[in-house]
């Protein structure tokens, strides 16, 4: 039996009176012989910005597409908002960025979110998203001509028309540059602040560490943990030694034999070691071993991850 490790209550505190973004309750989904998603209890609360991690075929997809009204649960129930979802997103109180499509290349940006505009009963103006956006200057250049880090802020900008209480996003910064990254976590940080529920799904880690209030770690359709990026990390027990190491692969099956030691990554001359006890790996490189430049660091989210998700986990 899967066990869910949710943690302290500052992962997801909230007032007495907080509104309820999403509640999921014993949530199911079967595709033929195939049970994608195994039981699912989750609360996502009123401006929280929350990530959705897991490696492929964990059941991400499926319960994002639950939540949007896409599909319906095999058992159990969605809420969002207080509505079944299909009704909240009638009523534009969610919004959806999604990896790819959805966009039409001879359209300029401004005339691609006019036309969505023109879809929905009451929008912010377009000018305001595209500023949101970090679009503005784009405004008259064809959507083909647009680079892909430029074309996911226009569905960015397109998701942010109806002002939407709920924004789901998926792969959101795929082929943004640096700065591009930056404008939108700072748009999203500020949204949060005004109440914006802010749920994504992201395969890089650092952005959730970074950007994530709360994380939450989908295994074969079930939570397997939940809470801060530090309360996730510090999950992941033993710590990692990396070190330069001359060499590094003619040690490696000796590092690899001491007590405490679960993976050893050589990288040219740098050897990384995950283990239990740093000191008996320190002391071996330091007297053992022509290493040097030693730094000894507790695990990161990118150990967590592969320790709660991977096939080894419990």
């Amino acid at each position: 039996m899967t066990t869910t490790q949710t943690l302290s209550d500052g992962a997801a505190a909230t007032s007495p009176d907080a509104v309820t973004a999403v509640c999921l309750r014993g949530v199911t989904k079967r595709f033929g012989d195939v049970e994608a998603v195994a039981g699912i209890d989750l609360d996502l609360h009123q401006g929280e910005i929350v990530a959705v991690l897991g490696p492929n075929g964990a059941g991400k997809t499926t319960t994002i597409d639950m939540v949007l009204g896409l599909s319906r649960p095999t058992t159990g129930s969605v809420e969002v908002l207080g509505l079944e979802p299909r009704a909240a997103v009638a009523r534009g109180l969610v919004a959806a960025v999604m990896q790819s499509g959805g966009l039409v290349k001879d359209m300029t940006v401004r005339e691609t979110v006019a036309y969505t505009a023109s879809l929905f009963a009451d929008t912010r103006p377009v000018d305001d998203v595209l500023a949101d956006a970090g679009i503005s200057e784009l405004a008259g250049r064809k959507v083909g001509a647009c680079s892909g880090g430029e074309q996911q802020r226009l569905r960015f900008a397109m998701a942010l028309l109806p002002d939407p209480a709920l924004l789901l996003l998926d792969e959101p910064t795929t082929g943004m540059d640096v700065e591009g990254r930056r404008r939108f976590w700072a748009t999203l940080r500020a949204d949060a602040a005004r109440g914006r529920t802010v749920v994504f799904a992201t395969h890089y880690l650092e952005e959730a560490d970074q950007y994530a209030d709360r994380i939450v770690l989908v295994r074969k359709g079930r939570v397997v943990a939940d809470g801060t990026g530090a309360e996730i990390k510090a999950l992941a027990s033993g710590r990692t030694v990396r070190a330069t190491l001359p060499g590094a692969g003619d040690h490696a099956a000796a590092i690899g034999a001491l007590p405490g030691v679960e993976g050893v990554d050589v990288r040219g001359e740098t050897v990384v070691v995950h283990t239990k006890d740093s000191d008996a790996v320190a002391r071996h490189l330091l007297d053992h071993t022509p290493a040097h430049d030693l730094e000894i660091t507790a695990q990161g989210l990118e150990e967590a991850f592969l320790s709660l998700t991977g096939e080894d986990a419990r």
